[in-house]
């Protein structure tokens, strides 16, 4: 996989306000730097506020995050970009980003998570085959 950029998924400005920091910054940031490729904090932007993803199910979090993000095409037009995020639940934030860099001219986006969360089931399946 060659990749040109790195991007995390970008928070609110009231989230990022609140909190002081984008936490997946601070896990792209290294990443990038570690292997070499370009760091691209602002190749996308959250357009809109939305409703925090805890709690909705499936249908309500692609609707939350649907059309919420913009590229810049000057940052990822015929790049490879690796998309970060933290955690991943149903894979609609990513789903979005990666729908607007690819309007925004991005070749390919690669995405990537620390964690995947667990529906219920999957957890007490965990627990069952331990």
């Amino acid at each position: 996989m060659d990749v040109d950029g790195v991007i995390p998924v970008p928070l609110g400005k009231k989230r990022h306000k609140d909190r002081g920091y984008n936490q997946v910054s601070m896990i792209a940031l290294p990443l990038a730097l570690k292997l070499g490729i370009k760091y691209i904090p602002k190749g996308l932007i959250r357009i809109r506020e939305t409703d925090s993803q805890v709690g909705l199910n499936v249908k309500d979090r692609i609707k939350n995050v649907k059309d919420a993000f913009l590229a810049n095409s000057g940052h990822v037009s015929g790049m490879n970009i690796l998309l970060i995020d933290d955690v991943a639940t149903t894979g609609a934030t990513l789903t979005s980003c990666a729908s607007a860099l690819r309007m925004s001219g991005a070749s390919n986006v690669f995405a990537i998570t620390l964690a995947r969360a667990l529906g219920s089931h999957g957890i007490s399946h965990l627990k069952e085959n331990q």
